[in-house]
């Protein structure tokens, strides 16, 4: 599967937060490389789409897409 850049995820992220994200720049947690969110590996398949830092390909977001709800769980009684 091909990768995309993180512009294929601009209305989505945009649709949650409101704004332009894709110029946003984060850390990644594991390799700790800083890139804007324009420059991570997107890859969209089935239910929902997976961004991967573009130095070591780990997950830095995950959208997940369905019309599933599941209620909330109760503690106690």
């Amino acid at each position: 599967m091909d990768a995309l850049d993180g512009n294929a995820i601009a209305g989505e992220l945009f649709a949650a937060f409101g704004h332009e994200m894709t110029t946003v720049v984060g850390r990644c947690t594991n390799c700790r490389a800083s890139s804007a969110i324009a420059e991570l590996r997107v890859y969209v398949s089935g239910p929902g789409t997976v961004a991967r830092c573009p130095g070591c390909a780990s997950v830095a977001i995950v959208i997940a897409h369905g019309s599933t709800r599941f209620a909330a769980y109760q503690l106690g009684d």
